[in-house]
């Protein structure tokens, strides 16, 4: 499920964020049109601003950056993958760039520029079933939290290192279909597993105090991992909060 390309960090990290529109553009041009799931287009939206921010400062810069140079050139472009871009900024990004970006995007789609299929329902995925399992010393915990677009479910896991100071230490997205029973069925005659169900507000806030304590990967696909899913992961603590 995950955005397979393994380019995109090359293609974006040496960009500053308010230079990379015609990248970004032409990168949506070719892949976008064949997105059919929101999903689809949040992880590659995730990915690419994931990638511009190896050359900002940190987070709130690329998303400043986003909100002041990307939504207007892309309000101002308004080509059909232009439009897709204000919806996904309009999805995953911070509070500033998702309410600058949905604006644009109205603005956009009044003039007559279609939207994608999948715009109706970006962002606002159902919150499903959410659990955890790690080792019995307490050292590694990993929180897993499903969602659903219609029937199609994916799960977001998060690995956290409580022997790092509960910082995260890698973080992906996968299809959601029996991953829990999956999951069970491996640990449940392991002595050594804590497994179990967590209400959502306790996935919450299990979560929210990894992103507070930080990151942690020790290894090149955790840093990946963790770079392209931290725009995602950010919106998805938003909509628990909100739920």
């Amino acid at each position: 499920m995950d955005h397979d390309d393994p380019d995109i960090a090359e293609l974006f990290a040496p960009l500053e964020p308010s230079n990379a529109f015609g990248v970004v553009l032409s990168e949506a041009h070719e892949v976008l049109s064949h997105v059919r799931q929101p999903i689809e287009a949040e992880l590659w939206g995730s990915d690419m601003i994931g990638a511009l921010s190896a050359s900002a400062a940190d987070s709130v810069a690329v998303m400043a950056a986003l909100t002041d140079s990307l939504v207007p050139a892309a309000e101002e472009t308004a080509t059909p993958e232009a439009l897709a871009l204000l919806r996904i900024f309009g999805a995953i990004g911070s509070p500033g760039l998702r309410a600058a970006a949905t604006e644009a995007a109205e603005r956009v789609t009044a003039l007559g520029v279609p939207d994608p299929a999948w715009a109706a329902a970006i962002g606002s995925p159902v919150v499903g079933k959410c659990w955890h399992y790690g080792d019995v010393g307490g050292r590694q915990e990993s929180v897993t939290v499903s969602f659903a677009y219609g029937d199609a479910e994916h799960a977001l896991s998060v690995l956290i290192d409580h022997g790092k100071g509960g910082r995260i230490k890698d973080a992906w997205v996968g299809d959601a279909a029996g991953l829990l029973d999956r999951t069970w069925v491996a640990v449940e005659n392991d002595p050594l597993v804590v497994f179990g169900a967590i209400e959502a507000t306790d996935a919450r806030e299990r979560l929210e105090r990894a992103i507070r304590a930080g990151e942690c990967p020790e290894k090149p696909d955790q840093a990946d991992d963790i770079t392209a899913h931290r725009a995602l992961l950010h919106a998805r603590m938003d909509l628990l909060a909100a739920g």
